[in-house]
């Protein structure tokens, strides 16, 4: 939903569980509208989005670096827009559970309860977005609304398609009307505060999520260990001429040598599918050639290790290589 509402890809997706891993700030100028007729709107309303990881029940110490970055956006928000997959079915008898088991309902009613109980204690307004209605008949959509309406008092329930940009304008002027008001943030060319190397290494998780099967995706991660920006010529770009380049070194770990294995492939061949992905999705966010260098990895149960998760941080990077080139300048 946050790259359709900001026109940039600034989350990567997937049809994976699970596949945002942090927070990740959009900023969306809406427009406000007219309340007569032939009345010009006011100046456009800056609201900041900001999208967290799925809520869910904490295993590992990944899942708990993830559902803290879910508390730390609840601290500091006016709005909480919680959003359900129109796509998935109510929770029936166990005896009518096709294609689903027993077990797999008993799964979802757990999750949805775990997710209700944290949204009961926030005081503030909740929005309730069924997204994907695209791909759902209609007719279905009417019981799914009472389903949840009976569960919690939501503010507003709002039927939406990210995809198909469906019932957007009608959040946004729903957003606009409940906010309060406030100084403006972020200048209006600004779309997030995530620094390019993080966005790279988004992405190229995002290629292991959707070539990887199995555990892989899940027990991967990626950190962009060296990001060279070209250097400012102070020319005019010539039509025709070759864009200069962007060098970019990232490492992808994963837990065992098996997982090695597979994100290598057979004579390197899923790596430079990976790469190659990557590569171009890269060139199209930072407009230039890129250099891409993948390296493979192997740190032992990591998602476990609660100094390796919180070295993820891209926030805690950033703060690292600013002391680092201090250093180096003095």
């Amino acid at each position: 939903m946050l790259n359709a509402l900001t026109g940039e890809k600034l989350a990567i997706v997937t049809h994976k569980p699970q596949t945002t891993r942090t927070r990740i700030l959009g900023v969306v100028e809406a427009p406000v509208r007219a309340k007569a007729p032939g009345k010009p709107g006011r100046q456009p309303a800056q609201i900041i989005f900001v999208d967290t990881p799925g809520v869910h029940k904490p295993e590992t110490q990944l899942d708990k670096r993830m559902m803290q970055e879910v508390y730390d956006a609840l601290e500091s928000r006016d709005i909480v827009l919680l959003i359900v997959d129109a796509t998935h079915r109510l929770p029936v008898a166990a005896k009518d559970a096709k294609p689903f088991t027993k077990s797999r309902l008993e799964l979802s009613a757990a999750e949805d309860d775990f997710v209700l109980q944290l949204v009961k204690k926030i005081e503030c307004p909740v929005f309730l977005l069924l997204n994907k209605i695209d791909a759902v008949p209609a007719a279905e959509l009417l019981p799914l609304i009472a389903h949840w309406s009976s569960l919690h008092k939501f503010a507003e329930v709002i039927p939406i398609s990210a995809k198909k940009k469906i019932g957007l304008d009608l959040l946004l002027d729903a957003l606009v009307a409940k906010l309060p008001e406030g100084e403006r943030y972020f200048p209006r060319d600004q779309v997030t505060d995530q620094p390019e190397r993080f966005l790279a290494a988004e992405i190229i998780r995002e290629k292991i999520l959707m070539l990887t099967g199995e555990e892989v995706p899940y027990a991967t991660a990626v950190v962009v260990e060296a990001f060279e920006e070209p250097k400012p010529t102070g020319r005019k770009p010539v039509a025709g001429a070759k864009l200069p380049v962007t060098k970019i070194a990232a490492a992808i770990y994963c837990e065992r040598t098996g997982q090695k294995a597979i994100l290598i492939g057979k004579q390197g061949a899923m790596l430079k599918h990976i790469g190659t992905s990557a590569r171009k999705d890269l060139e199209s966010l930072l407009g230039t050639r890129v250099f891409l260098e993948l390296f493979v990895k192997v740190k032992d149960d990591w998602r476990s290790s609660r100094g390796f998760v919180e070295e993820l941080d891209w926030r805690r990077q950033l703060e690292e290589l600013g002391a680092k080139q201090a250093t180096e300048e003095k």
